[in-house]
């Protein structure tokens, strides 16, 4: 019998963005919907230096909590909302989705899911991001109570001005988002 050795591991990425950015992907909602919210931030690495080439995802509930079992999360029609985005960063790190503040979900928090695929990740990387105002739902998420208090924080948006809210994810170091 032969002795096979096996394959190394290979990090996530490079993206060449063929087929992953696409036309309206950060545009969860269409940004002239009266309740239309920007959920933006930074990628950054232990360095605190910006990631340019990181593509974030986001998945989440509509404004009343429901979870949109709609097929083809990629398609953008202006009326059926689908809960999924795609965001390619700039050479700044920086992302921007256009979507609407989330309901809670089975009496969690409302939050954002997010995944992050970017260079040097073995596997792409999942977090949630949760609003500021809802504080008093932060305490009954099962999710968020348990991260350790300390550590809280990294995963609660900032809002930065009508209708914004700026979520900066590190990936490593002091303040890494958990």
């Amino acid at each position: 019998m032969t002795d096979f050795q096996p394959t190394p591991n290979q990090t996530v990425g490079p993206f060449f963005g063929f087929a992953l950015p696409y036309e309206g992907g950060p545009d969860v909602v269409p940004g002239h919907r009266p309740n239309a919210i920007r959920l933006h931030g930074t990628v950054s690495d232990g360095a605190g230096e910006p990631i340019p080439d990181a593509i974030l995802e986001i998945w989440q509930a509509d404004e009343t909590g429901v979870v949109s079992r709609e097929l083809g999360g990629h398609d953008r029609d202006g009326f059926t909302f689908t809960g999924f985005g795609r965001a390619a960063v700039n050479l700044a790190g920086h992302y921007t989705f256009t979507t609407v503040k989330p309901g809670p979900v089975a009496g969690g928090a409302p939050y954002a899911l997010v995944t992050i695929f970017a260079r040097g990740l073995i596997q792409h990387l999942f977090t949630r991001a949760y609003f500021p105002e809802d504080a008093e739902a932060h305490g009954a998420d099962a999710v968020l109570s348990a991260v350790p208090e300390g550590r809280r924080a990294t995963l609660v948006s900032v809002a930065d001005g009508p209708a914004s809210y700026r979520f900066d994810i590190r990936l490593q170091g002091e303040g890494e988002t958990v």
